[in-house]
């Protein structure tokens, strides 16, 4: 999905968000354009909820009782398979794996989470870290090179 403008919401974006209570915002926020949009793209998610964009960090306030960071937590992995079935549903569960990559993907809880609520769509794999523009262009180069072929999704 493209995370600055809808699905989940994830540490620092907002996710999707009622049209007509953002509009309200938007004019009497007094902030601009560019100022909204930072605020949607880098100023939301988990930092608006808890302050932080570093889900190691949530998880200590979990592990030292924060009933809040829980919830929010909760909610973020509710989000993440909530995108994940609305995808599965336009590709008619015609999926050859599902694929979690970036930092937050280093989170054993998270990826246990996600597995249980989406692992009856397909398989489930974990990639953690920052790869994924590297991965793509592995990709494209296996294409161009024929040692792969072309993969159409509609």
């Amino acid at each position: 999905n493209c995370a600055n403008d809808g699905g989940p919401f994830s540490p620092e974006r907002t996710a999707g968000l009622p049209v007509t209570p953002l509009i309200r915002l938007c004019f009497r926020s007094g902030k601009s354009e560019s100022e909204m949009v930072a605020w949607v793209t880098r100023q939301a998610g988990l930092i608006s909820y808890l302050g932080t964009n570093d889900l190691r960090e949530v998880k200590r306030r979990i592990a030292a009782g924060d009933s809040e960071a829980r919830l929010v937590f909760v909610a973020m992995c509710y989000q993440i398979a909530k995108e994940i079935g609305a995808m599965a549903t336009v590709l008619k569960g015609d999926l050859d794996a599902i694929v979690l990559t970036g930092g937050l993907a280093f989170d054993e809880e998270l990826v246990t989470d996600l597995k249980e609520r989406v692992g009856w769509i397909s398989l489930v794999l974990a990639y953690p870290g920052g790869e994924e523009l590297e991965a793509m262009n592995s990709a494209v180069l296996r294409l161009k090179n024929g040692e792969e072929a072309e993969k159409e999704y509609v």
